[in-house]
C-alpha cells in the first residue's frame, strides 16, 4: 500500500461529509476555510511521539482520540470553537489493522466536535503524530494567558491526578501499586489515553472568564505560566482541590504529587471575577462540567498553597518539562 492510497483508504472523506466552513479539504496543495465573517482564528500544533507520550503497546484506536484530543483542549483554553485539523504522520509501516484502529479512534471524537481533518502528509519513519487544529473565536472574547487580574477566583473543571496514577501503574511504580485496588489501572486507564477536551466549557467562559490554560504539564506548572504572563500571583487551598477515591488512598506526598503535578488531565484552570460567580456557575451547568473553585489571584507573584487552616505550606515537587536534566520518562505529559 503506497502513500497515497493510504491516505484515501484510511484518512479522505468524502467531500458532502465537510461542514461548510471547508471550502476545500484533503486532496489539493492547501486546504481552504471560511472562518465565520469578524472571527480570529485560533491555530495550535501538538506532537505525539512513541516512547516519549506513549507507550509502544497503546490501543491505536485511543492514541488517535488522544492525538486529535490534546489540539482540541487547547482550543477549549482559548475558549474557540473547532474548524479543522491537519495530520502528519510518521509510521515504521503501513500496518492495515493498525490504521484502521487509529483512524477510527481519530474520526469519532473529530466527528464529535464537527472538527474535520482538512490535510496533512505521511512518510517512513519511527511513529510520530503531530496535529494542527484550527478554530475561530470572536474578537475580544479568547482565553488569553496575560488576562488574569489580582482579586479573581480561581476555577478547575473536574479534578487532576487520575492520569498520572493511571500512568505510575502502568509503569509498576511501587507506591502506585501499593496502594491501588485491585483493577484500579483497568478504570482509570481511559483517564490517561482518552482524555475529554472541555470545549463546551471554554466556549461558554469566552468573554466571561478573565484567563485560561488547559492542564498538560500538571496544575502549579501551568498555572505558574498563567501568573508569569499576567504579572500576577496565586493562591490554592488545598483543601478545596477535588481529591478523586483512588487518590485518597495515596501517601500525602504521591497524593499532592499527581493533584499538584500530575499532567495529562486536560482540564481547564480558570480566573473570573467575585461578581461573576453566579455566571461561571451557569457556564459550568451549560456545559454540563463540573467545576470548582480551588484559590484566588493575588497581586504578589509567586504560587502559594494554603493548608485548611490558610497556612502557608511549601508547594512539593515539580511539574514535567520535556528538557528537564532529570526528565525523560516514556509516555510523559503531552
Amino acid at each position: 500500500m503506497g502513500e497515497f492510497e493510504l491516505i484515501r483508504r484510511y484518512f479522505q472523506r468524502p467531500a458532502a461529509a465537510l461542514p461548510a466552513a471547508v471550502a476545500l479539504g484533503i486532496g489539493d496543495d492547501c486546504a481552504l476555510l471560511r472562518p465565520a465573517p469578524g472571527w480570529q482564528l485560533a491555530i495550535s500544533s501538538d506532537m505525539l511521539v512513541e516512547g516519549r507520550h506513549f507507550f509502544a503497546d497503546v490501543d491505536p484506536a485511543a492514541l488517535g482520540h488522544k492525538a486529535l484530543a490534546v489540539n482540541l483542549s487547547d482550543l477549549a483554553a482559548m475558549g474557540a470553537r473547532p474548524l479543522g485539523f491537519t495530520l502528519a504522520l510518521a509510521l515504521p509501516a503501513a500496518e492495515e489493522a493498525w490504521l484502521g484502529a487509529f483512524s477510527h479512534g481519530l474520526f469519532a471524537l473529530a466527528d464529535a466536535h464537527a472538527c474535520p481533518l482538512i490535510g496533512g502528509d505521511t512518510t517512513r519513519g519511527p511513529l510520530n503524530i503531530c496535529i494542527t487544529v484550527l478554530g475561530e473565536v470572536w474578537p475580544g472574547r479568547a482565553l488569553r494567558r496575560d488576562a488574569a487580574r489580582a482579586g479573581d477566583d480561581l476555577y478547575l473543571s473536574g479534578g487532576t491526578g487520575l492520569a498520572r496514577l493511571a500512568l505510575e501503574l502502568l509503569r509498576g511504580t511501587d507506591w502506585a501499586c501499593q496502594h491501588s485496588a485491585p483493577g484500579a489501572l483497568a478504570r482509570l486507564r481511559a483517564r490517561l489515553e482518552r482524555p475529554a477536551p472541555r470545549l463546551a466549557l471554554g466556549q461558554a467562559l469566552a468573554g466571561l472568564a478573565h484567563a485560561a490554560i488547559d492542564l498538560s504539564d500538571g496544575l502549579a506548572g501551568d498555572l505558574g505560566h498563567v501568573l508569569r504572563a499576567s504579572g500576577v500571583g496565586a493562591e490554592i487551598e488545598l483543601n478545596q482541590l477535588p481529591v478523586a477515591t483512588e487518590l485518597l488512598a495515596l501517601p500525602l506526598p504521591q497524593r499532592l504529587e499527581c493533584l499538584l503535578h500530575g499532567g495529562d488531565d486536560y482540564e481547564l484552570l480558570f480566573c473570573a471575577a467575585p461578581a461573576d460567580a453566579a455566571a461561571v456557575a451557569a457556564a459550568a451547568q451549560t456545559s454540563q462540567t463540573p467545576i470548582r473553585r480551588i484559590g484566588r489571584i493575588g497581586s504578589a507573584p509567586g504560587l502559594r498553597l494554603l493548608d485548611a487552616a490558610g497556612r502557608a505550606i511549601a508547594l512539593p515537587g515539580r511539574s514535567f518539562d520535556h528538557f528537564a536534566a532529570a526528565a525523560a520518562p516514556a509516555a510523559a505529559a503531552a
